[in-house]
C-alpha cells in the first residue's frame, strides 16, 4: 500500500458491511483504512449466541468477490424452498399457502443462513492479510471534511488523509449528524426478537415466513445437526419474530420453557418437538430514510442510510447492496486516475441506490400493514391473494426472484462478475 497516512478511502465501522466494504476495495488494490471503537472480537469461534443472517444470493457473490465467503469457518446453510403463510397463534396455518422452489428459479438456492459468529471470525481472517488495508480497532476518529480531501485523527495518535469517507457506524451514525443529513423515521411500535431454537425434526432446508396478526413471524433452517440440541433436538432453525412492544416485553421476561410454548404456538407442529437455544436479542422496530446518502467526501452505507421492517429479512442484504454500487463506482473512478470521492462518483451511488432502497421500504411497509391486523375480510382477503399467486408461475417467479436479490438491473459483483482489480 502506498502509506498509512494516505488512503484512497476510509471507512468508519467494522461490522459486516462496513468490513465488507473495506475487504472489496482492499482487494482490488485500493489503498484503504477502516476504523472502529471497539476491537474486533477474537478468532477462536465462541459459543453459538442466537444470532444469525439470511444472505441473499447476490450478497453471497459480493461476499465471495471480496474473499470473505470462502473464510467462513463452517459451511452455511443453504435456503432451497419458502413458504408463506397467514395465521394466528395457538391456530394452525392457513392451508393457502404460498411455496417457493428455488429450483424452479434457479440451479443455486435462494440465499445462505450464516451464523454471525461465523460470519465476524470470516472477516476477521480476511482482514488482516490484505496487504492494501490497514485496520484500526479500538479507535475513535475525528473527521474534518474539505472539497479537497478529508483528515482522520485517530485516537491512536496517527493521521489519515482519504479521497473519501464512509459512514458505516449504524443508524445512529455521528459522521451522518455531523454533516447536516436528516433522516424521516417511522415507529412501527414494535420489537423484533431474534434468536434460534433446537428441533425434533429436520427443516429440509425450507424457510417459512407466517404474517401473524401483531406481526410477521419467520423460521430460517440453520446449518446443522452440528453443535445443537441433543439426541431428541438435533436439529436447528433461526427465528425473527416481531410483535407489539408491550406482548415482546412479556415474551422476553418468559424463562426458556415458557418462551418455547410462545414460539411453538407461533410456528406449528411441522418441525415437531422445540427448545430454544443460545441467547434472545431484542431491537425496537422502525423505518429510516435519509433525505441524501452523500456529503462532501462522504458517503453512508448500510444502517446509516436506511432501515426497513424485518418483514423479509432484507436489512443486511440492501447494506450489501450500497457496498456492491459504492465499491464499484470507485473502484471504476480509481482505475481511471479519477478522484473516488468526487462529486459525480457520490452522485452516481446515490442514483443507484435510492430507487431500490426507497422500493424495499414501501414494499416492507405495505405487506406490514396489510398483514398486521385482525380483520376477518381483509384476512380473508389476503390468503385468497396468497393463494392466487401461488397458482399464477410467472408471478410468483418475479417474487422468487426478488427474494434472491436477482431484481431488474442486477449488474456487476451482485450478478457474479469478477472483482476489479487496479494495482499495478
Amino acid at each position: 500500500m502506498t502509506s498509512a497516512s494516505d488512503v484512497a478511502v476510509c471507512i468508519l465501522g467494522a461490522g459486516p458491511v462496513g468490513a465488507t466494504l473495506a475487504a472489496t476495495l482492499a482487494a482490488a488494490g485500493l489503498p484503504t483504512a477502516v476504523v472502529d471503537a471497539q476491537p474486533l472480537p477474537p478468532m477462536e469461534l465462541q459459543a453459538f449466541d442466537g444470532r444469525a443472517y439470511a444472505i441473499a444470493l447476490t450478497s453471497q457473490r459480493l461476499l465471495r468477490a471480496a474473499g470473505i465467503w470462502e473464510r467462513l469457518p463452517d459451511p452455511p446453510c443453504p435456503i432451497l424452498g419458502i413458504r408463506v403463510a397467514d395465521g394466528r397463534p395457538g391456530e394452525p396455518a392457513s392451508p393457502l399457502a404460498l411455496q417457493f422452489d428455488a429450483a424452479t428459479v434457479s440451479d443455486e438456492p435462494f440465499g445462505y443462513m450464516v451464523e454471525a459468529r461465523s460470519l465476524r471470525v470470516g472477516l476477521n481472517a480476511r482482514l488482516p492479510e490484505m496487504p492494501h488495508l490497514r485496520v484500526f480497532a479500538p479507535a475513535t476518529a475525528a473527521v474534518e471534511r474539505r472539497p479537497d480531501g478529508a483528515r482522520i485523527s485517530l485516537s491512536t495518535g496517527e493521521r489519515l488523509t482519504a479521497r473519501l469517507v464512509v459512514a458505516a457506524e449504524g443508524r445512529n451514525s455521528p459522521l451522518r449528524r455531523q454533516a447536516g443529513i436528516r433522516t424521516a423515521v417511522l415507529d412501527y411500535h414494535q420489537i423484533g426478537m431474534v434468536g434460534a431454537f433446537a428441533h425434533e425434526r429436520p427443516h429440509r432446508n425450507i424457510a417459512l415466513e407466517q404474517f401473524l396478526p401483531n406481526g410477521p413471524f419467520a423460521q430460517l433452517p440453520l446449518a446443522g445437526p452440528g453443535g445443537f440440541g441433543n439426541a431428541a433436538f438435533p436439529h436447528a432453525s433461526a427465528f425473527v419474530w416481531a410483535d407489539r412492544t408491550a406482548i415482546a416485553r412479556r415474551m422476553l421476561a418468559l424463562d426458556d420453557a415458557a418462551f418455547g410454548r410462545e414460539l411453538a404456538r407461533r410456528l406449528g407442529p411441522h418441525l415437531g418437538a422445540i427448545r430454544p437455544i443460545g441467547r434472545r436479542w431484542s431491537y425496537p422496530l422502525s423505518a429510516l430514510l435519509v433525505e441524501r446518502w452523500t456529503d462532501t467526501r462522504l458517503a453512508l452505507v448500510g444502517d446509516a442510510a436506511h432501515g426497513v421492517h424485518p418483514i423479509a429479512g432484507q436489512g443486511l442484504n440492501l447494506g450489501f447492496r450500497d457496498v456492491a454500487a459504492l465499491a464499484e463506482a470507485v473502484i471504476e473512478a480509481w482505475s481511471l486516475g479519477a478522484d473516488p470521492g468526487a462529486p459525480a462518483v457520490l452522485a452516481r451511488y446515490q442514483a443507484r441506490r435510492r430507487p431500490d432502497t426507497l422500493l424495499m421500504l414501501s414494499g416492507m411497509h405495505a405487506l406490514e400493514r396489510l398483514f398486521g391486523n385482525d380483520i376477518a375480510p381483509v384476512r380473508w382477503a389476503r390468503r385468497l391473494g396468497i393463494a392466487a399467486v401461488d397458482r399464477l408461475p410467472a408471478l410468483k417467479r418475479g417474487f422468487a426472484r426478488q427474494a434472491m436479490g436477482l431484481g431488474p438491473g442486477v449488474t456487476g459483483l451482485l450478478a457474479g462478475q469478477p472483482l476489479m482489480r487496479v494495482e499495478g
